[in-house]
């Protein structure tokens, strides 16, 4: 077994190791997520955690790790004979991305179930974790349907599998940890408000400290085990202080001032629900008792907010998780009690004491996410000849949906119809690897005629793995909406470029709510650009089109050759996955010569290939040149206007009832 990174080791990051030891001390805080750019000790220093966790006593042979003290009465492996106990580690689970649900949350042997009649059960990760650590590294790329077995575990306390009526409970209690790279895509809400405490680390800029980090991995990748012996004191003092914190935790006073602070904090900041009141009173409890404290003072309040508020107060879809600090200390200034204070602060340790602020980092500004202004009085500002600088979006709205036609078997999300693992049973076929969704029907009829031949004798059939029928479903996939925006001349009008960024806004937002990948091309002068590569994050779809200048010609031909390029490239990375082209544009096309024909050959290669395309038509005014809807009849796509584009809007209603008509 390879020896972990002491804990004690990591450099910096306070923000990030107290909040893993206070999980550590009161694992009722509900787990972290760690938000940051890559190469920031992230999994380091969780993986790290795992070695600080006090031992706990198991019930021996139990391979859901019962409590001796009170064992689960429904437990798979039970009823367990008093007594018999052992005391081991608690472990630390890894939930790899591309995990299946058996995988997550055990397996039935469906050939013993149908032929027994037996409930043989394999556990899951689930049941590895329980009364330990459950981690997912890269949490906002884990499938939804995984994401949803995790939310029904945190939620109860127990994981149940039910497969063709056969059903096996266990329990499955926690601690979650999270890491992600935010600029690989958002989480969930519901995921996202199951995590108690949320903290956003980066690489530090300080020469000294860099070079401190180097060397301390040098020296580990050199002699792990002697790295690791030059830290044991450390680690012992830092465990021991967890023992005693948990050993404190019971008696430590939350007074009504605290509360009143805290109810006060989060209804200033709006957050939804009752969840993080009940986080925030038990990390300042975790912190009190970690100080050494049986009283939580104000200090403690105040940092507990910094680590439960962040990624749970209200804030616009592409906004930046972080608190306004100053409203923070001015709302705990004004319900601040009497008789709270405690002149002793207690010791102080790794990872700092109760009180520590966290260190300051990109979200010092409290992540207002706020768009830059065009200029002084409203006006652009001029940045370059025949160029305009930015202008800001027009509000998002709800847009109709935009799907690919036919059936995929991309990845699961929320737009296209596809092949998936989840959804309505349409079918069964024989197993491809292993069986995943048993068709009990089909498999009965496969085997029915062979009983007499197999000598059958019992209640059970006699089953071969021929027999075994894998069921079809059909469900939603995910795809890459990739935008090709022109930013030209022609939409250099300051409405109509809000306009057109207010609507490829709203369809990012439609995109992150269906789990779909997005990438942004853009063209003017006489290039186009990939503004952003296929990715999930459409956080950073929508800042790049923030700062999308406009102005110049129309080489619409490029903008197209470009895209092209980008389909060609990712279909060799994620072949399942199918694209959607979307194309905000006039129509015109300038620059060079024959700019429309070579529009138009270029928009005959998406057709040839079958890529799915709208054109968002962004011409106005009383006269119409219709060049938008030649070049959707080129692309084989189809055209709509940006009001037709919204999901209420009264063009779009008449289509839908002239459609249904017809």
């Amino acid at each position: 077994m390879s020896t972990p990174f002491p804990f004690t080791a990591v450099v910096g990051q306070d923000d990030l190791r107290l909040a893993l030891l206070l999980n550590a001390v009161s694992p009722a805080v509900g787990g972290v997520l760690v938000r940051g750019e890559k190469g920031t000790a992230k999994s380091t220093a969780v993986r790290a955690l795992s070695a600080l966790m006090p031992t706990l006593d198991v019930v021996s042979g139990c391979r859901f790790s019962c409590d001796p003290g009170s064992p689960d009465p429904a437990c798979p492996d039970g009823p367990h004979e008093p007594g018999a106990f052992e005391t081991r580690a608690a472990r630390m689970v890894e939930l790899p991305v591309g995990a299946s649900e058996d995988r997550l949350v055990g397996a039935l042997d469906i050939e013993r179930a149908l032929a027994e009649g037996v409930k043989a059960f394999e556990p899951g990760l689930l049941a590895q974790a329980h009364r330990g650590i459950l981690y997912v590294d890269e949490v906002n790329l884990l499938h939804d349907h995984l994401v949803d077995l995790l939310l029904d575990a945190a939620a109860m306390g127990a994981s149940y599998v039910e497969r063709e009526g056969v059903s096996v409970r266990h329990a499955a209690r926690f601690l979650l940890v999270g890491t992600m790279n935010p600029e690989e895509g958002e989480l969930r809400p519901q995921l996202l408000d199951r995590f108690g405490l949320t903290v956003e680390v980066a690489a530090s800029r300080e020469p000294e400290q860099r070079v401190e980090v180097v060397r301390r991995r040098l020296a580990y990748d050199d002699d792990p085990a002697g790295f690791a012996a030059r830290w044991a004191d450390e680690e012992a003092a830092v465990r021991a202080r967890i023992v005693a914190a948990r050993e404190l935790l019971p008696s430590v006073r939350l007074g009504d001032g605290a509360l009143r602070q805290i109810a006060a904090t989060c209804a200033a900041f709006e957050v939804d629900g009752m969840r993080a009141d009940i986080v925030m009173a038990r990390t300042a409890t975790a912190l009190a008792a970690w100080a050494g404290r049986t009283d939580v003072l104000a200090e403690d309040v105040r940092q507990a907010a910094l680590l439960a508020l962040p990624h749970r107060r209200r804030r616009n879809p592409f906004d930046a998780p972080g608190l306004d600090e100053d409203k923070l200390d001015q709302t705990l200034e004004e319900f601040s009690g009497e008789g709270d204070e405690d002149p002793d602060p207690g010791p102080d340790g790794p990872g700092g004491g109760g009180g520590q602020s966290p260190s300051e980092g990109p979200q010092a500004d409290g992540g207002s996410g706020a768009r830059p202004e065009a200029g002084e009085g409203g006006e652009p500002q001029a940045s370059g000849a025949g160029e305009q600088s930015a202008v800001r979006a027009a509000e998002p709205f709800r847009t109709k949906v935009l799907s690919v036609p036919g059936i995929g078997e991309g990845a699961a999300g929320r737009r296209s119809r596809a092949r998936t693992e989840h959804g309505r049973t349409t079918g069964a076929r024989r197993p491809r690897g292993a069986l995943t969704k048993l068709h009990l029907a089909a498999t009965v009829q496969a085997a029915a005629p062979h009983q007499r031949a197999r000598g059958r004798s019992g209640p059970g059939l006699v089953l071969r793995r021929d027999d075994l029928r894998q069921a079809t479903r059909e469900g939603r996939e995910g795809n890459l909406v990739l935008f090709v925006v022109d930013a030209s001349g022609s939409m250099a009008a300051r409405q109509r470029m809000s306009a057109v960024k207010g609507a490829v806004l709203s369809l990012l937002l439609d995109a992150y709510q269906r789990r779909d990948k997005v990438g942004l091309v853009t063209f003017r002068g006489a290039a186009a650009d990939v503004a952003l590569p296929p990715t999930s994050s459409v956080d950073a779809a929508a800042a790049r089109l923030e700062s999308l200048p406009t102005g110049g010609r129309t080489p619409l031909a490029a903008g197209l050759l470009k895209a092209h390029d980008v389909l060609r490239v990712e279909r060799l990375r994620d072949p399942a996955r199918r694209a959607l082209v979307v194309v905000m544009t006039d129509g015109r096309a300038t620059g060079g010569p024959e700019p429309v024909a070579l529009a138009g050959r270029a928009a005959r290669l998406f057709a040839a290939e079958g890529v799915a395309s709208v054109v968002v038509d962004c011409e106005s005014g009383p006269v119409r040149l219709a060049l938008a809807g030649q070049l959707a009849g080129e692309l084989g796509g189809t055209a709509v206007t940006l009001d037709e584009l919204r999901a209420d809007s009264i063009a779009g209603l008449v289509k839908d009832v002239q459609r249904r008509a017809a």
